[in-house]
């Protein structure tokens, strides 16, 4: 039997391992609510004190339910690392470029964001980038477009 998945909250789950995961932390917290008043009753004065501490119980049952299910249910996603090709990631800074204008310069960047793309491998990729695009002003313009031998009389393409 081939199961679900869903996603849940930014990650992958089986439909049927999310209800058992459901179910034991119902089971773990509500048993641990009622067994705690059940015995903090004849412990603490005020049955209202007892039903607060149930409730603190509770929440820790809450939180043993999901160590359990941790413990039983492991996640079904799948890292795969691999080297993104280059050609394929200065494609992305040109339309990243045509979408919202110049990306600026590293220089202008905090040392901490410089780090960070450092430790992603993709320092690289933004100075090449930058080289890129100051080679391209330096270098001199196209030859202008001859707009009379373009353009016929009535005004369409020769």
């Amino acid at each position: 039997m081939k199961s679900e998945l869903y996603e849940v909250w930014g990650d992958t789950v089986d439909g049927r391992h999310l209800i058992y995961a459901i179910a034991i932390g119902a089971v773990v917290s509500l048993g641990a609510f009622f067994i705690a008043k059940h015995l903090l009753v004849g412990w603490v004065a005020s049955a209202q004190m007892a039903r607060a501490y149930a409730m603190l119980i509770g929440i820790v049952g809450c939180l043993a339910g999901g160590a359990i299910s941790a413990a039983l249910f492991k996640p079904k996603r799948h890292v795969m690392e691999h080297q993104a090709d280059p050609a394929w990631r200065a494609q992305v800074l040109l339309e990243l470029q045509n979408e919202f204008g110049d990306l600026g310069k590293l220089s202008d960047l905090p040392p901490a964001t410089i780090a960070e793309l450092r430790e992603m491998d993709l320092y690289e990729l933004f100075a090449d980038y930058e080289r890129a695009q100051l080679a391209k002003v330096d270098s001199p313009e196209p030859p202008a477009l001859n707009v009379e031998s373009a353009v016929s009389i009535k005004g369409g393409r020769s």
